[in-house]
């Protein structure tokens, strides 16, 4: 059992980047297809699709097409991810401290009571939250 799927779902995209791979199949969730829709809304992935067929046939896999740059596709778009509010060690901020990752090149993931949100777009909807991850 995965005590932290968020972790697991950020741990797959890093070692799928690392081994060069164009997709990555994670099991689903309504999290993880909010957090898949930010990652491709900001750029960082090409796509993503929620198939309903799985090996094991028992869950539904999201399926991230990763985003590669560069003369024959060889640079990552995604050069880093980190897992930030922990289950042993939640993470919240309000609207006023809420992180610029790499001074506003990278992207913070916040949950907040309007959905899962950017650290932009919580911003601009004056929100706080638990800050999920950063990508950059």
């Amino acid at each position: 059992m995965i005590t932290d799927p968020i972790a697991d779902m950020l741990a797959r995209i890093n070692n799928a980047i690392k081994a060069r791979k164009s997709e990555v199949y994670i099991p689903n969730s309504k999290i993880k297809e909010q957090i898949a829709r930010i990652l491709k809304e900001e750029g960082y992935i090409e796509d993503y699709i929620v198939s309903d067929e799985n090996k094991k046939g028992t869950q539904n896999t999201l399926i991230l097409k990763l985003k590669y740059l560069g003369p024959r596709n060889t640079k990552p778009v995604i050069s880093g991810l980190q897992r930030v509010s922990k289950p042993g060690r939640r993470k919240y901020v309000g609207v006023d401290e809420i992180p610029y990752v790499r001074k506003g090149l990278g992207t913070a993931i916040l949950s907040t009571n309007k959905g899962i949100l950017t650290d932009a777009q919580a911003r601009k909807e004056r929100v706080g939250g638990e800050i999920l991850c950063y990508v950059w």
